[in-house]
């Protein structure tokens, strides 16, 4: 009976810390395209014009700077030849992240993936099928969110 228990404890604690991981992997992983999104003050903004597409990147003029500079932003779903999409350059580089409310639920598409791997480990590791629910439907709801607002 005692081992039983301490079984179960020990599941539901390994549970537990497995999906503490994930959701914090998650947020760190969408932390680095998030932050200048959600921080936007004192960095450069802008609009790009989008006139290459190679590979993983897409380029163009930032139609804010003097100088009409190139900036590079990833590759996504929405972003096609000759979009205009607004964007925050990263401080430092060339890189631009999409801003807005699409940039801010694009930055945080990997937390919404975390999160539905969090809710497996939660309904099958801890038996916790409610907080397995809510977790999954928060990770589908930003997804489904990020689609939207790429989509618009």
């Amino acid at each position: 009976m005692a081992s039983a228990v301490a079984a179960s404890v020990s599941r539901r604690i390994v549970a537990s810390v497995i999906a503490l991981l994930l959701v914090v992997a998650g947020f760190w992983a969408s932390w680095g395209a998030a932050q200048h999104v959600v921080f936007p003050t004192g960095r450069t903004h802008g609009e790009l014009l989008v006139q290459r597409c190679e590979g993983s990147r897409c380029s163009g003029p930032l139609a804010s700077a003097r100088d009409g500079a190139d900036v590079w932003m990833r590759r996504s779903v929405g972003v096609k030849k000759g979009a205009r999409i607004a964007v925050v350059v990263k401080p430092g580089s060339r890189q631009a992240v999409r801003s807005g409310v699409a940039g801010f639920f694009t930055a945080f598409m990997p937390l919404g993936g975390a999160l539905l791997l969090a809710s497996i480990v939660l309904a099958g590791g801890m038996l916790n099928r409610r907080l397995a629910w809510i977790t999954s439907g928060a990770g589908v709801a930003l997804l489904t969110a990020a689609f939207v607002a790429v989509s618009a």
